[in-house]
């Protein structure tokens, strides 16, 4: 598996330890701008702003109904399509 790096929104900060520990970067954002550059992005819910996700030419992963483990395992099957 390769890896990545990844924009995880704040406060998912046990999302970021949980991808950081896989041996991901990643950083936090609060805005799609500071998400730009990332392989995939992992957000509470999918709103309005991100589905226009095209534009930004990388996955986005909604958090909604997902434990930490499930969003990880997740992630990790996206990196490795």
């Amino acid at each position: 598996m390769k890896l990545a790096k990844i924009a995880v929104e704040t406060p998912l900060e046990d999302v970021k330890q949980a991808l950081e520990e896989k041996g991901h970067e990643v950083i936090m954002f609060t805005n799609e701008e500071e998400a730009k550059g990332s392989n995939l992005a992992v957000v509470r819910t999918l709103s309005e702003t991100v589905a226009d996700a095209e534009q930004f030419g990388f996955p986005f992963v909604s958090m909604e109904g997902m434990s930490v483990d499930e969003i990880v395992e997740d992630v990790e099957q996206r990196l490795n399509r």
